[in-house]
């Protein structure tokens, strides 16, 4: 079944393609970044006048001066600002546009389909490492960093999609993603949770990742295959192949690729994520801190509860790494 084609009015259209190319122009720019964003939000929130009231010195309550600071990105924090292993410079930028998308969606004309495809795909080119296309983003989708994520053509991502870029994730042509997907790019270590591993996923052209589904770190979803709903992908998926279950499984080849696919035995999916680790170095003064305050020690040999003659268990392939001094 095909769409049918939906615009706007013309001169809603022409207000609304004009507000976009004049933050496009202004990103583009030498402009400081947190200071197009702040100009952006307070207009899309339609606080201008409160906000230049509070410029001018005129008294505001804790509440509303906390809102009105909060449209300058530089005043805010996000989760991934507290990552030790993100590039910092460009970490900067990143968060100020993943700050004008997010707060974007929590305005009411992040409701209007027409404007806000459009807005986000203009923010994705500032946001992503690349970004092709005709791209449709919808609401809700969130990500870590944003500089770590390339977007081919034509690529939609529905609402509430997580898009993990600790690592790199890329995204090919024609690729689908439905509502509630997490594609991640990082793993934690099964025993030592603060020791962190970070992947290239890969998601490749006309590949369709459907409803609720979760892509482990450093698999790669093949050419043209589907993942089935709430499935969980923990290893490589061949293309053309249709994998579903916990963990995910070939069920079938598409009719008509059956001869171009690769056979898999018990429809199991070969782990290959060693294969696409990105290593990483911290820089030597950062001081860890480990928001658990967990002993990470596992249990002596003279315990009589441990079991020494069997291997820790890990996320990774890869043994957890000494806990530091606490």
């Amino acid at each position: 079944m095909t769409k049918r084609h939906v615009s706007l009015p013309e001169g809603a259209d022409a207000a609304v393609q004009g507000f976009i190319d004049e933050v496009d122009a202004r990103l583009a720019s030498d402009e400081d970044t947190c200071a197009v964003v702040r100009d952006t939000l307070i207009d899309l929130h339609g606080d201008r006048d409160r906000y230049e009231a509070w410029q001018n010195g005129e008294s505001v309550s804790k509440a509303e001066r906390v809102r009105l600071q909060g449209y300058d990105p530089c005043n805010a924090t996000v989760e991934s600002e507290y990552y030790a292993e993100k590039d910092e410079d460009r970490f900067q930028r990143s968060k100020h546009l993943q700050w004008l998308w997010r707060q974007f969606d929590a305005t009411p004309m992040a409701d209007n389909v027409e404007f806000a495809l459009r807005f986000r795909q203009m923010l994705a080119e500032h946001l992503f490492a690349s970004c092709g296309d005709d791209c449709r983003f919808f609401k809700g989708i969130s990500v870590t960093y944003g500089h770590n994520i390339e977007v081919g053509d034509n690529v939609v991502i529905h609402d509430d999609v997580h898009l993990d870029d600790r690592g790199t994730l890329t995204i090919g042509d024609r690729v689908s993603l439905s509502d509630g997907v997490h594609v991640y790019s990082h793993d934690h270590d099964l025993v030592d949770q603060t020791a962190v591993r970070t992947f290239h996923t890969v998601i490749e052209d006309d590949a369709r990742v459907t409803y609720d589904a979760m892509v482990r770190a450093g698999c790669r979803i093949g050419e043209n295959s589907v993942v089935g709903a709430r499935s969980v992908v923990q290893g490589d998926v061949p293309a053309h192949h249709v994998v579903v279950g916990t963990p995910a499984r070939s069920v079938r080849v598409k009719p008509g690729w059956e001869s171009v696919a690769d056979e898999l035995e018990d429809g199991r999916l070969p782990d290959r994520d060693d294969d696409r680790e990105i290593e990483y170095d911290l820089p030597d003064d950062l001081e860890p801190f480990d928001e658990f305050g967990r002993d990470r020690t596992p249990p002596t040999a003279t315990d009589p509860k441990s079991t020494p003659d069997q291997p820790s268990e890990s996320t990774s392939s890869h043994p957890p790494e000494s806990a530091p001094d606490q």
